[in-house]
């Protein structure tokens, strides 16, 4: 398990191996209650969202991204993961979905190549188990807060 320390400056390293908790897809602990995302038939897959690439220019992570995933930009998609609300409440209309379930509350599971931004124009129901939305998906390209992607207009889907 991988501790941030923000006053003292600590930062305690994950065992070699282990991948760091807030980077990349994500990490799901085999220790988890919940049992890891499965793949289903007509939900845009984590695998292809991860393909996504980093490089630095001019002190700043640019993101690059394939032309599968260039080409869902504005499409209408299905999405599946675990809810991080970001509104008080057990309904949500602004939460994230994870590829992987949260094992803390003030710990980002995955980098931003393993989250999406919901925006539903329906309130959906917080759960801890995975759930899926459909609505339009913006692939971004330069958001102020690092994001990768986002699903607006979004209803909660079987």
């Amino acid at each position: 398990m991988l501790a941030l320390w923000g006053g003292a400056g600590l930062r305690a390293q994950p065992a070699p191996g282990t991948p760091v908790v807030g980077q990349g897809p994500g990490y799901h602990d085999p220790r988890s209650p919940f049992k890891p995302l499965q793949d289903k038939a007509g939900v845009l897959p984590w695998s292809l969202l991860a393909s996504v690439s980093t490089r630095i220019e001019n002190k700043r992570i640019v993101a690059s991204f394939p032309a599968a995933v260039q080409a869902l930009h504005q499409q209408k998609v299905k999405v599946q993961g675990f809810m991080m609300p970001l509104e008080p409440g057990d309904r949500q209309k602004h939460f994230l979905l994870s590829s992987v379930p949260t094992s803390c509350n003030f710990c980002v599971p995955a980098g931003p190549e393993g989250l999406i931004e919901v925006r539903s124009t329906v309130p959906v129901r917080y759960s801890l188990e995975p759930v899926v939305v459909e609505g339009l998906l913006a692939v971004l390209k330069d958001d102020p807060y690092g994001l990768y992607y986002r699903v607006v207009e979004a209803k909660p889907s079987p």
